[in-house]
């Protein structure tokens, strides 16, 4: 019994590590061929977006915006493979509540 303790305050252990460098791991992506740029942490946290001049045309802002959106989701969905890989190197593939 008292391995099983043991075991699960080891992986909370990992796991708490494992969020820890999630929050620094980044992800970058671009979107309208490198016109926009989002860079993202593990954690889900935007940390930039760059927009080439270029693609700044008043009379178009709608596709502007477009770009951003698509970025913005990839980046996302980039940053959430990223932690799910890492937390599954944790917890051996085990279905966690909130994971």
């Amino acid at each position: 019994m008292f391995g099983s303790v043991k075991q699960i305050q080891e992986m909370q252990k990992k796991l708490a590590q494992a969020q820890e460098d999630l929050a620094k791991a980044t992800v970058t992506v671009t979107a309208g061929g490198g016109v926009i740029t989002v860079v993202i942490t593990g954690d889900q946290q935007v940390r930039s977006i760059k927009i080439d001049p270029e693609a700044v045309d008043p009379s178009d802002v709608p596709m502007l915006e477009d770009l951003i959106v698509a970025a913005m989701n990839e980046a996302i969905t980039k940053s959430q493979e990223l932690a799910s890989k890492r937390m599954s190197a944790v917890t051996g593939n085990l279905r966690l509540p909130g994971m």
